[in-house]
């Protein structure tokens, strides 16, 4: 098993299975649309419809109804709309594999006084002393090491601040990819994980059996004003939530705090938005360009 990330190739000439970013398998598809030597194509976590993940399904569908009728495409997701994307793969059967889930326990935890909505990239500071609260009240009432989502570095460090006193452990994307493994091996000590969406699919952080929900994650908007992309700050979708509070069941039976009321949630979309309907197109359109239908 090989990988190849931006910047960083790991592959040799035993390699049978290469992992790569959607954005590297656009690449990769624009260079040579028959991808030669490849059997099978594997998109994993299609529910969350990144523009690279889009542009991968589309130019892979094409370029196997074009050149390559052999390239099997396996879509793979825990919580996608299952029959729509089987309609986008032209009526392809759905597999289900059903993996021992341990039960986990739903407790909604909304803030008490009055918090302003997020805008742009700044959060609150007192949902932050709500979220350091409930990781506290989580930490008290439990055992085992405590998985908080939050939707940025900065929410991280300010929230990090709040728990003195505690093994506190973060896990983002800025950091090198030494410190995100080390996060991933088994601890000593109980600790508490913050992290952003990184933490959020595929992975198991070990030890973990309780996750405090901000609810909030970072994504990319246009912004029509200036006719720029930037990060802003939105609630999560109910798929979101549900995938999140997954990770406290990964090992064990576990509990999952969400810091909003059962009303709201019943309130949040079912799915996330496709960046698609929201972020700057000029990339997307000039790969379009590129693949040969602008």
């Amino acid at each position: 098993v090989g990988y190849t990330v931006r910047g960083e190739r790991r592959v040799g000439p035993d390699t049978r299975v290469e992992v790569v970013t959607t954005g590297v398998l656009v690449r990769r598809l624009l260079r040579d649309p028959e991808l030669p030597g490849v059997g099978t194509v594997v998109i994993d976590e299609c529910h969350e419809r990144h523009l690279d993940t889009d542009l991968a399904l589309a130019f892979t569908l094409e370029s196997r109804s074009v050149l390559r009728p052999d390239l099997a495409l396996l879509a793979m997701s825990a919580t996608a709309d299952a029959d729509r994307i089987a309609a986008v793969l032209g009526d392809a059967p759905v597999i289900g594999a059903d993996a021992p889930l341990h039960d986990v326990e739903v407790c909604f935890r909304p803030p008490d006084g009055r918090i302003d909505p997020p805008r742009g990239l700044r959060v609150d500071p007192r949902f932050l002393d709500h979220v350091a609260a409930v990781t506290r009240e989580a930490a008290a009432g439990t055992d085992g090491d405590v998985l908080v989502f939050l939707p940025g570095a900065g929410e991280i460090e300010a929230v990090a601040r709040r728990l003195n006193g505690y093994e506190v452990a973060r896990l983002h994307g800025r950091m090198s990819a030494r410190d995100q493994d080390a996060v991933l091996r088994p601890a000593e000590r109980r600790r508490v994980v913050l992290s952003t969406a990184v933490g959020e699919s595929s992975l198991t952080v070990p030890g973990v059996r309780v996750v405090v929900d901000a609810g909030l994650a970072r994504v990319p908007r246009l912004d029509l004003a200036r006719g720029l992309g930037a990060l802003v700050t939105v609630r999560v979708s109910r798929s979101v939530a549900h995938q999140r509070a997954g990770r406290a069941g990964r090992e064990a039976p576990g509990r999952v705090y969400r810091c909003w009321s059962e009303a709201d949630h019943d309130r949040l979309p079912a799915q996330p938005e496709p960046e698609i309907a929201t972020a700057d197109l000029t990339g997307f359109v000039l790969a379009l360009s590129e693949w040969g239908d602008p």
